[in-house]
């Protein structure tokens, strides 16, 4: 496998990305040391702990549900492959975790790219594994902080960042350095969390806060019984009415089911009947657990492509969060 024509190495071998030293363990690239704030770390060990449960989200239906909504959201592989110019395109999959978002999406896309899935966590060692056992070829894992790559130059045709940017320090700092790596007329493909109400924006902080001072395993059983509730309001499947939009809460005016009322306005319990329980609190935590989980605004993510010289193809705002893909049209200093 090589990275603009440099051969990575053999197992135990070593590597220099611009003036950084990596040695290749069990199909990963590592590093000595990697460099991260106190809060960086605990989200790097809760995601961590979350994305060696594979039982949680590794079921056909867990996958089939998050392929159908990324699909929905960025359109088809193929339409955004045949923007760029390389014949195989080197897609850096920044925040890979598992590699189940990654893997999903580019699906039998795959072989035509080569696959560059870098992640802070030791979620990296599920995507390399998950990665050889599907079959794909073509691909380099490296543990790295993504706010903080050693990258020197334009490298990347594609950059997909699925839900991550957001899980570091400073959203709009990570996005600026990752979109340096990008080359001109390549593409950045990334979701966001986007701000909610104001009494869900209190709750997230409140619990998230909570949840900081203890163990990953102790949060992932202190949240048990918000997704119980979850399940068991979505259980009931009834409907209110919200008989005029209460505007100093967020809330519109409608008809609207009341587990949905209680997810997008009061606090987040997940429910699809089609996923077990652990699946469902998989996605609880994942909310939930990392101290870094910033949400943000249409009008951000559009000054943060203008300041990078990225010009926005596609947009889409949801409830839940932005998704955009945005072409690199001019280098900025």
């Amino acid at each position: 496998m090589q990275l603009n024509n440099i051969c990575i190495p053999h197992e135990s071998g070593s590597f220099t990305i611009g003036n950084r030293f990596y040695t290749l363990f069990e199909g990963v690239l590592r590093p000595k040391e990697i460099l991260a704030s106190k809060a960086q770390k605990q989200t790097q060990e809760a995601f961590g702990f979350k994305w060696k449960q594979e039982e949680t989200f590794n079921s056909k239906a867990s996958l089939a549900r998050m392929r159908n909504w990324l699909l929905e959201r960025y359109d088809l592989p193929s339409r955004w492959l045949s923007e760029v110019s390389s014949q195989t395109p080197l897609v850096l999959d920044a925040g890979c975790g598992a590699g189940m978002s990654g893997f999903e999406y580019w699906g039998s896309a795959l072989d035509k790219i080569q696959y560059f899935g870098v992640d802070i966590s030791e979620a990296i060692d599920v995507a390399q594994k998950r990665f050889q056992e599907n079959g794909f070829k073509n691909g380099i894992f490296l543990q790295e902080n993504i706010a903080d790559l050693p990258f020197t130059e334009p490298t990347f045709d594609i950059i997909f960042s699925e839900g991550v940017l957001h899980h570091t320090d400073n959203t709009q700092k990570t996005f600026g350095h990752l979109s340096r790596f990008l080359k001109l007329g390549g593409l950045f493909m990334f979701y966001v969390y986007r701000k909610k109400g104001p009494i869900r924006e209190f709750t997230d902080d409140y619990i998230r806060e909570k949840l900081q001072n203890i163990s990953p395993e102790q949060g992932w059983k202190e949240l048990e019984g918000l997704t119980r509730l979850g399940l068991e309001l979505g259980k009931l499947n009834i409907d209110v009415e919200v008989p005029e939009s209460i505007d100093i809460l967020d809330i519109p005016a409608g008809k609207i089911n009341l587990q949905r009322l209680f997810y997008w306005h009061i606090f987040k319990a997940f429910y699809d009947p089609n996923l077990s329980f652990k699946e469902m609190h998989h996605i609880n935590f994942d909310w939930y657990a990392p101290k870094n989980a910033h949400r943000h605004t249409m009008e951000e993510i559009r000054q943060w492509c203008d300041e990078n010289g990225l010009e926005i193809q596609h947009e889409k705002e949801e409830l839940a969060g932005i998704t955009c893909i945005a072409k690199k049209i001019k280098c900025v200093e």
